[in-house]
Parts: structure tokens; C-alpha cells; sequence
């Protein structure tokens, strides 16, 4: 009898696990506990928004993003951080998580199937959401540390666009995943390197781009946004726009 292959599913965190932005949500609790005043939330704030909605993946854009996702912790203890972001947690992500999203997520788990998230968020952050959902793990972009103090600087790279299909691919080949037999779920188009990962990617919340390739792909989507009625009035006029998906590279396998 053949051996099954370990199967996981891959999820993105912000707006398809979480409403927002996780890296945000530290940065407004680190505020409002002093460790930073009102020019460094603004210039955070400003290079996360600048970083969103750009949807680029410019090199020079993913560098002044990195530099402010790290550069606001910087000089503070490992330790210290590791406490604000469980508050964090308990008072900005836990009430603004899809509960259909989780829904999913513990599906796979209810089936033996291991359950990672994978995000530009800090690894540290993202390692509290796992563990307060009780999944099995999460790639996140990690902080340089010296002596359990954050030097401000990336440990590598930001865990964006084609990274996060690098990441799952090396820790597929550690725990023996057959990506071809793995999920993976987002909602934005720049993680399209992650969905393409594997053998069977899901829209979440889908931003225009990524509902286009969705569509031209044949890939599921689910949308909880309350305002999805918006979505459904739209529905005729994007799958129309389906068409464009010439344009786009198809999904070769």
C-alpha cells in the first residue's frame, strides 16, 4: 500500500485571516503603551499604506516598506515585544479575525492536515496568532536580534510576493509536504507566487486582480466581507473582465 503524502495548507494573515494589517496593529499598541511618538506612527503608517496600495513589487518600494516594518522596534527587548503583541493580540486581531477563514483552517486541521501561516508580518507576531489558534506554524518575516535586543534591521528578506513560495517550498522539502497535494489561501494578487505553490489554491476576500485570475483559473473563491453584496453586484461585470486573463501568464502545470 502506498504511503500518503503529508499534506498542509498555507495561509496568508492580513485580510484572510485577519480584517487589516497584523503589522499595523503592533505598531498602534506600541503607540498607545509610549514606546514611540506621534512622526514615527505617522511615517509607519504612511509606508504600510504607500506599500498596499501600490501592489508593486519595485524593489526600492518593498525596501522603504522593510525598513519601516522593522526600524520601529528597534532597541527593544525581544521579550518586551513578545508581551505587547499576546495584549495585541487579545485587543486588535482576535475581534477582527474571519471566523470563515478559521473555519477553514480548522477543517484541515480536523483532517490531520498541518496548518501554516505564512506572512510579511513579523515572525514573532505571526508565531502568537498560530499559537492562540492552535495551528501548527507560521513563516513570518523575521527581525535581527542580537543579544535579545532588535536591532531594527531584517534577519533576510520580507516575507512578500515570491518569497512566500520560496518559504513553503524549503519547508516542504523539512517536513516532507507534496505542495502538489497542498492548499494555500490569500487575498491579494501578490501572493499569486504562493496560490501558483501549489496543487490546489483558494481565493479569500479577493482583491479585482486576483478575483480576474481566480475566475481564469478555475480556483475557489470565498469572500466574508460584509460587503460582499457589493461583490455579487459586481460579479457579472468582473467575470466579464475574465476575459483579460489572456493577458495573464495561465497557470501552467
Amino acid at each position: 500500500m502506498a504511503l500518503t503524502s503529508k499534506r498542509a495548507a498555507f495561509f496568508d494573515v492580513d485580510n484572510t485571516l485577519v480584517r487589516g494589517s497584523t503589522l499595523y496593529f503592533l505598531g498602534r499598541g506600541m503607540y498607545q503603551r509610549g514606546f514611540f511618538t506621534n512622526a514615527d506612527i505617522s511615517r509607519f503608517v504612511v509606508a504600510n499604506i504607500r506599500f498596499r496600495m501600490t501592489g508593486t513589487e519595485k524593489k526600492e518600494v518593498i525596501e522603504k516598506f522593510q525598513n519601516a516594518a522593522t526600524d520601529f522596534i528597534g532597541g527593544h527587548a525581544v521579550d518586551d515585544i513578545k508581551k505587547i503583541g499576546e495584549e495585541i493580540y487579545d485587543e486588535f486581531v482576535s475581534p477582527k479575525l474571519w471566523q470563515g477563514t478559521f473555519e477553514i483552517a480548522k477543517s484541515h486541521l480536523d483532517k490531520g492536515e498541518e496548518v501554516w501561516l505564512v506572512t510579511a508580518a513579523p515572525q514573532d507576531m505571526a508565531n502568537i496568532i498560530a499559537q492562540r489558534l492552535g495551528l501548527t506554524g507560521a513563516l513570518g518575516s523575521k527581525a535581527h536580534i542580537e543579544n535579545g535586543i532588535y536591532t531594527g534591521s531584517l534577519d533576510g528578506k520580507l516575507l512578500h510576493g515570491a518569497e512566500k513560495a520560496i518559504a513553503i517550498q524549503g519547508l516542504a522539502k523539512e517536513h516532507g509536504f507534496d505542495l502538489e497535494d497542498c492548499y494555500s489561501y490569500s487575498d491579494s494578487h501578490n501572493d499569486i507566487p504562493l496560490l501558483q505553490a501549489v496543487g490546489h489554491p483558494c481565493a479569500i476576500n479577493p482583491d479585482a486582480v486576483l478575483r480576474i485570475r481566480a475566475l481564469a483559473e478555475g480556483w475557489p473563491i470565498h469572500d466574508f466581507r460584509r460587503a460582499r453584496f457589493l461583490n455579487r453586484l459586481l460579479g457579472p461585470a468582473v467575470s466579464r473582465l475574465a476575459a483579460l486573463a489572456t493577458l495573464l501568464t495561465p497557470r501552467k502545470r
